[in-house]
């Protein structure tokens, strides 16, 4: 599962499968308790989508990433507003010439 899926789906489905990653690890966990888990690194993958599925979720929340994002050709282009601020820029700070080192 990679994060360009998960930011596509809708809220309600990301909750589904949040459900069913944190089943399936629950699975998983108890599995390798018993000792019938032949591959435990599926734990860590099951761990890491439940993960980038919150990490999505919670994007949302905090407005960052509110739906899909535009396609690049849709994006307006930025006014370029950079060129006054590297005029009024700071002296480079370093060490004062001497007589000597001139």
């Amino acid at each position: 599962m990679k994060i360009d899926e998960l930011t596509m789906l809708e809220a309600d489905e990301l909750d589904g499968r949040l459900r069913t990653a944190r089943r399936e690890l629950y699975e998983l966990r108890f599995k390798h308790a018993v000792g019938q888990l032949e591959n435990s690194s599926q734990i860590s993958k099951v761990r890491h989508d439940i993960a980038r599925i919150m990490t999505v979720l919670r994007q949302r929340d905090f407005g960052v990433l509110a739906t899909a994002p535009a396609p690049a050709a849709e994006l307006p282009a930025a006014a370029p507003e950079v060129t006054e601020a590297k005029e009024e820029a700071k002296p480079k700070r370093g060490r004062k010439k001497t007589e000597d080192t001139k």
